[in-house]
């Protein structure tokens, strides 16, 4: 097996709904919210991190693969590759190259594993389209993040209970996006990218999803300079 070359896939993320990725702070504050949003430390932007995408991207092809009951609902790995046959095995094999496994034990079949080699896909944590971050602040003199209130209504009385606010990076927000691909041997595993990358665009990304949350699409999308956006709008599910 022989690396031959390491693609780039960049472009940008625009949001077409509010984005919610949740920072895990468990502090409240007074005057501030109970979901706050991840942000980056040094500049306080938000940002969205790249093992989100590559987990709610391998998530779906999965799902798609129809592996995930063999699975019991784990991320597939080299012991769960003796148990598929046709089509799912050849998923299978994609989804390991394109982001790994880890080693599970002596009884794994090390053949499977030189087949499959190292993990292809390397994700970068997507900051804030400079931009609109400068369109933000200095003609809207506007805030980077948004409050949304919710609550829950009582059935019978009719009445608001349980309000929350959660913060989220508003619709029309613009991310970098980029990722990496090692290509082995010539291998050729850009259709299973651009499967996952347009399942993450009808599904979403962050939390509260079935709420409206969380709806993107990628724009200006390109492979070492070449436009992919006709091979992305092409993907049939």
């Amino acid at each position: 097996m022989q690396l031959t070359k390491i693609t780039d896939i960049n472009g940008r993320i625009e949001l077409v709904s509010g984005l919610h990725i949740g920072s895990g702070n468990t502090e409240m504050h007074i005057g501030g919210t109970d979901n706050p949003v991840i942000k980056n430390p040094v500049t306080n932007q938000p940002y969205i991190p790249g093992s989100s995408i590559k987990g709610k991207m391998r998530s779906l092809l999965e799902w798609r693969a129809g592996v995930v009951g063999i699975t019991e609902g784990r991320p597939l790995g080299f012991k769960h590759m003796s148990k598929l046959d046709g089509d799912a095995a050849d998923q299978g094999r994609r989804i390991l190259k394109l982001f790994g496994g880890a080693p599970e034990g002596a009884d794994q079949d090390s053949r499977l594993v030189a087949e499959i080699g190292p993990t292809r896909l390397a994700f970068w944590d997507c900051a804030l389209d400079a931009d609109w971050v400068r369109e933000m602040k200095e003609e809207k003199n506007l805030l980077l993040t948004e409050t949304k209130a919710e609550n829950m209504i009582d059935r019978i009385r009719g009445v608001a209970e349980h309000p929350r606010n959660t913060e989220r990076v508003p619709a029309g927000a613009r991310f970098e996006f980029r990722l990496t691909l090692k290509v082995h041997d010539d291998e050729d595993l850009l259709a299973d990218i651009l499967r996952g990358l347009r399942l993450l665009e009808l599904t979403g990304l962050g939390g509260s999803g079935s709420r409206g949350y969380g709806k993107l699409k990628f724009t200006d999308l390109r492979r070492d300079g070449d436009s992919l956006m006709e091979s992305l709008a092409a993907v049939e599910i």
